[in-house]
């Protein structure tokens, strides 16, 4: 073989080499970002919920050694979900509850904004998409505070129910509404629904929309059968990205009604964490909240497996 040849053949397993090192190299800052943020936390908060607590200072005491650990904070708060001494266990259906209504009414606010903007708005795309991400440039706190302006009992909602003071309406609407913790958590999450879900109708491919329409299917027809199929690892990702911070929200609760009838999950935590010899506790809700939050993220990684392998 003469010289040349073996140069030829060694230039493409040369660019093979480096091309099978490049995905490993830039994988590195995710994985050291994985365990800094992510896995070094998470050890910690079970170093916490299986350690003890200080009998003078009822301070929790962390146990790094898991052959030491103590599941006695686990087992009471699994003991306290269900049954005669189930004080947990109303606050996570709720919570259950009001993230299920939230997430499904975000959906059907963000869905037909972000199609109109995705897809008809032309030139206006731009414009309409910073008027949608403007308000939510302003502190969640400062929101919440709006709402709660509105919705006292001399409030501007209870104003237009009156008509302008015609009829005498005064409905406490901060005094344990359910209504009003599940029209907070749309209000403070639907922003990011309608992100995902107009980056991924914008990467629609054209192409494959007009075919449908060639092939002689209607507007209703091409949207049902062929955008609402290829965009469904976006919608799944987009109710996971809304959803799942809201199964630790405790801050809208509080804020919007302040009563033991609305507390959620994450009202449990807070107080918790606040109570002293208590952090055990709030640990092992965090955990419980961490599992429940892994089953639809598996669905997701496995819907756009699916996706990719259709591909």
């Amino acid at each position: 073989m003469t010289l040349t040849g073996v140069a030829a053949r060694a230039k493409p397993q040369s660019k093979r080499a480096r091309g099978s090192a490049l995905g490993p190299a830039l994988a590195v800052p995710g994985i050291i970002w994985l365990l800094l943020f992510f896995l070094a936390p998470l050890y910690v908060v079970l170093a916490i919920v299986f350690g003890r607590t200080d009998p003078i200072f009822r301070t929790a005491v962390p146990v790094w050694n898991p052959l030491q650990w103590n599941p006695s904070q686990v087992n009471y708060v699994l003991s306290r979900i269900a049954g005669p001494q189930g004080i947990f266990g109303p606050a996570l259906v709720r919570t259950a509850i009001y993230v299920l209504l939230a997430g499904l009414l975000c959906l059907l606010l963000a869905f037909p904004v972000a199609y109109y903007v995705a897809r008809l708005s032309g030139r206006w795309k731009g414009l309409l998409l910073a008027a949608l991400i403007a308000p939510f440039w302003i502190s969640y706190m400062m929101r919440m505070l709006a709402w709660v302006n509105l919705l006292q009992d001399d409030g501007l909602v209870n104003r237009l129910f009156s008509l302008g003071g015609f009829f005498d309406v005064r409905t406490h609407w901060l005094t344990g509404q359910p209504v009003v913790v599940v029209l907070g958590l749309v209000y403070g999450y639907v922003a990011y629904m309608i992100l995902p879900l107009y980056a991924g109708l914008d990467r629609l491919p054209q192409s494959t929309l007009e075919a449908a329409r060639d092939l002689g299917a209607s507007r209703f027809a091409s949207f049902w059968r062929v955008t609402l199929p290829m965009c469904r690892p976006t919608i799944v990702a987009a109710v996971l990205l809304t959803c799942l911070p809201m199964l630790g929200d405790y801050f809208t609760s509080d804020m919007l009604s302040a009563s033991p009838k609305t507390a959620m999950v994450g009202n449990l935590i807070n107080d918790s964490v606040q109570s002293p010899g208590q952090t055990g506790q709030a640990g092992a809700l965090v955990m419980l909240v961490l599992l429940v939050a892994v089953v639809p993220m598996f669905y997701y990684v496995r819907v756009t497996a699916r996706g990719d392998t259709a591909s």
